[in-house]
């Protein structure tokens, strides 16, 4: 059990469960409940804040509907300066 539910398990729960004019058939959360509640916000607006950052530094370049796509690139079974085939372990003869 880590150090912070060992401290809400001996510290927290008690307070919930202390009050004996409460009514029994009445169930509230209690302050236990407002901060793991408090908790979760807190880390989905963190969450929501690094999002937002790290999709600021994506770029988002579309080319246009009607553009013819990209050359391809020059194919792994010829070499680009004089055609020739590549020897077995894939460089270039000489």
């Amino acid at each position: 059990m880590s150090a912070t539910a060992s401290f809400a398990a001996t510290h927290l729960v008690p307070l919930a469960a202390a009050g004996d004019d409460l009514d029994k058939s009445k169930v509230t959360p209690g302050v236990l409940g407002f901060i793991v509640f408090a908790v979760i916000g807190a880390a989905v607006w963190l969450l929501m804040k690094s999002m937002t950052k790290h999709m600021k530094r994506v770029s988002f370049e579309e080319a246009p509907e009607g553009a013819a796509p990209a050359p391809a690139a020059v194919s792994a079974t010829t070499n680009a300066a004089d055609g020739a085939a590549p020897a077995a372990d894939g460089k270039p003869s000489a």
